[in-house]
């Protein structure tokens, strides 16, 4: 039987892993003039016609409660518009406006050179096998779930 001592410090290093990509992350998209949640919606919402706010929820990982929010700010500063659904009354599409896109045209980019810049000196192989890490610890918890 696996006891915490096996798999805590696989805890740890994910965890330290993940913390450590949020922060070097954020500060770029902060200099870019955004927050995280922001950009993560702005980079959804990127080359799409736009989605329901069920739909941008579930692509991005901002909660529903914070996400009307984002997007009532991001409206406020004309990135994004709210628009009627073609088949569903009861629900809006939310879209970039030309601003939006000029913004995602711009920082979208420029964001994924940054990060980029970490990588630099990573092989195919290397991110070959990170990604079989990754996903097989993936697939660990999806099983784990109820």
């Amino acid at each position: 039987m696996t006891q915490p001592a096996d798999f805590l410090p696989t805890v740890q290093a994910l965890v330290q892993c993940y913390q450590a990509f949020e922060a070097y992350s954020a500060a770029h998209i902060r200099a870019l003039g955004l927050t995280p949640p922001q950009f993560d919606i702005i980079a959804t919402l990127g080359n799409t016609p736009g989605m329901t706010a069920t739909e941008l929820g579930d692509k991005t990982l901002i909660t529903k409660g914070t996400l009307t929010g984002v997007v009532d700010r991001l409206a406020d500063r004309g990135w994004v518009e709210r628009v009627a659904h073609g088949s569903d009354r009861r629900c809006q599409i939310v879209r970039l406006t030309k601003t939006g896109e000029a913004l995602f045209a711009k920082a979208f980019p420029a964001h994924m050179a940054h990060l980029a810049a970490c990588f630099a000196g990573s092989s195919a192989a290397e991110h070959k096998r990170w990604q079989i890490a990754l996903r097989t610890l993936e697939q660990t918890f999806r099983k784990g779930q109820p």
